[in-house]
């Protein structure tokens, strides 16, 4: 998403004086007319809900992540000028107004640049002056990026260091960019120490402006899979600890007058142990139990860091259908999890739970729901009635079940929103910390209402003999999130993967347009392109390095793979499929962070931690 906000340089000046453009991806954006073959469908999406009325901070921070991503900055500036000539009470759209403005200052005449680069700044200098909070963020970004000629690199850093100072008025995930800004704007002012601490906390290895820009603070690397932010225990009821970013998942602690209750245990006994460090720095209590949630991986391989000698296990009575399923289905994606191979889990608990039980333990109630999760079939949602907190594991991941697992039902989705209403709990609290931050018990009626309305047309275009491409080009937007704009984003992260699970549950292995009759095999298709191309490597480079200056970053991947296959030597296709999968990790950082890991994986590429 906001992987952008901040581009690699601008590009501009007078004769000799040219500065590297805005770029969230390697290579320039397309060329006048020439558009992606593929259609984007959630940057259609956002450039709709943000012409609502009233549109939500975080779907606007969204779209703009999404048109960098895209390289898409002519249209972005087109569109953010409308947007602030339409809602002039906005001075965010001001200010990305100016900041688009900006990026696209190499497509002006050269004479000209320098004064078009000083009228975009004073956009962002009006919409600073109106609102000192994201406006001030993204002028901040423009600045540092400007040759020291310009003078602003001071004014660069006052910006930046604002943004950290007041990092609790800004959305989660913007330190990686505000680091990276600092690290160039001491870099322009020549203070290389300051410049060097404010890389290393970047995570950046350099400021070479061919790298792609990340800004989230989501990491990656094949030692320690992947975090959905820095570590930190934080309490989020009276006596209720959760430990995030220690692991993919959140592990939490309940602390009673007899010890410690903990939910969910991790990956691995390495990061729950970690975990249960910080939790030391408060209690020495020890744990008498731990309540899994769902067989999950990330739920139970941390398990024997936890489990004492009277420490007893708690699941769902389904548990070994789900545990079969994550063991028999080979999943060789290791960038979730870190680690070099996959391996066979174990969960072996001391009490299963067939029907709602109430456990208590040191004067703490927990009731316990054995249901039938959106994600998995063996769900434990685990209440905690005097607090008003219900823990309800992944019951809400957007995927409906792992995407590469025979698992999941968005029916019961709707079963689940029905028990969590009918307990009224005051907190959620998920098995991941945007799912915690993104479906609050406050958003659940609009979520419910949205997700009903697209499960009801999904099934009638399945009924109807519509193929799946059919159904997600539709790009359904349900009316009712007009009266719900905050819950624009909390939709596009499921809608597709709720659609796609719908039809692959409903459809059998052949498919309404033909898919599944034959299944070809990579290397005959690369066979047919190679027939196609003459037996020339350089026709597949030539026809995907035109498919990344369109965008289309996932047909240039497949072109290049494709070609590789053949021309197994070739340099210049591995070098485009570098460019295609780090196109692909920008794009997906945001909304959809599993393809994000994937795509990483595929490219060996980490992102290291900010710090």
């Amino acid at each position: 998403m906001k992987s952008a906000m901040m581009g690699a340089t601008l590009r501009w000046g007078l004769a000799s004086v040219l500065v590297t453009g805005l770029l969230l991806v390697i290579g320039a954006g397309p060329a006048a007319g020439e558009q992606p073959l593929m259609r984007d469908l959630e940057l259609e999406a956002l450039r709709e809900a943000v012409r609502w009325p009233d549109p939500d901070v975080i779907t606007v921070i969204a779209l703009t992540g999404r048109f960098v991503a895209a390289r898409q900055d002519q249209e972005a500036f087109a569109y953010f000028e409308e947007r602030a000539k339409s809602a002039p009470d906005r001075p965010l759209f001001v200010a990305l107004e100016g900041f688009f403005q900006a990026r696209v200052a190499d497509d002006v005449f050269l004479l000209r640049r320098v004064a078009w680069v000083n009228d975009a700044v004073a956009k962002l200098d009006r919409a600073v002056a109106q609102e000192p909070g994201l406006p001030r963020y993204f002028r901040g970004l423009v600045l540092a990026e400007l040759p020291a000629r310009f003078g602003k690199a001071a004014a660069a850093v006052d910006d930046l260091q604002w943004v950290l100072d007041h990092k609790d008025r800004f959305p989660v995930g913007l330190r990686r960019s505000v680091y990276r800004g600092l690290a160039k704007a001491y870099t322009t002012l020549g203070r290389e120490a300051e410049a060097n601490a404010a890389l290393v906390r970047s995570g950046y290895p350099s400021l070479d402006p061919t790298l792609p820009v990340f800004t989230t603070d989501n990491w990656v690397t094949a030692k320690d899979g992947f975090r959905f932010r820095p570590p930190r225990l934080v309490e989020l009821a009276p006596r209720v600890y959760v430990a995030q970013g220690y692991d993919f998942a959140d592990i939490a602690f309940v602390v009673t007058d007899d010890g410690i209750v903990a939910i969910d245990a991790g990956t691995t006994e390495a990061n729950a142990r970690a975990a249960l460090a910080a939790l030391r720095r408060i209690t020495a209590a020890p744990i008498t139990h731990v309540l899994v949630t769902h067989a999950h991986w990330d739920h139970i391989g941390g398990l024997p860091a936890l489990r004492g000698a009277s420490t007893k296990v708690v699941a769902n009575a389904r548990f070994a259908d789900e545990l079969k399923i994550v063991n028999d289905t080979g999943v060789g994606f290791r960038y979730f999890f870190g680690g070099d191979a996959p391996r066979r889990y174990e969960l072996a608990p001391d009490r299963v739970i067939d029907h709602r039980e109430t456990l208590t333990v040191g004067g703490t109630e927990f009731v316990l729901h054995p249901v039938r999760g959106a994600e998995t079939s063996d769900a434990l949602l685990i209440h905690l009635p005097a607090s008003g907190v219900l823990f309800v594991g992944d019951t809400f991941m957007p995927y409906l079940g792992a995407p590469f697992l025979p698992e999941g039902s968005p029916e019961a989705l709707f079963e689940n929103i029905a028990l969590i209403r009918s307990l009224a709990p005051r907190l959620l609290i998920h098995g991941h910390p945007p799912l915690t931050e993104l479906f609050t018990i406050e958003a659940l009626p609009g979520v419910e209402s949205a997700m009903r309305d697209l499960h009801a047309r999904a099934l009638r275009r399945i009924a109807e003999g519509r193929s799946l491409v059919d159904i997600l080009h539709e790009n359904i937007l349900p009316d009712t999130l007009k009266a719900n704009p905050r819950l624009v984003v909390r939709f596009l992260v499921v809608r597709d993967n709720f659609i796609k699970r719908l039809y692959h549950q409903r459809t059998g292995y052949w498919k309404p347009d033909g898919e599944g009759l034959e299944v070809l095999a990579p290397s005959e298709w690369a066979a047919v392109l190679e027939l196609l191309a003459g037996g020339r490597e350089s026709a597949f480079a030539e026809t995907a390095r035109t498919l990344l200056g369109r965008g289309d970053h996932a047909l240039a991947l497949k072109v290049a793979d494709l070609g590789l296959i053949n021309h197994r030597e070739s340099s210049t296709l591995a070098d485009l499929r570098r460019r295609a999968l780090d196109g692909l990790r920008a794009r997906h950082q945001q909304l959809n962070p599993f393809k994000f890991i994937i795509y990483s994986e595929w490219a060996g590429a980490d992102l290291p931690p900010v710090e």
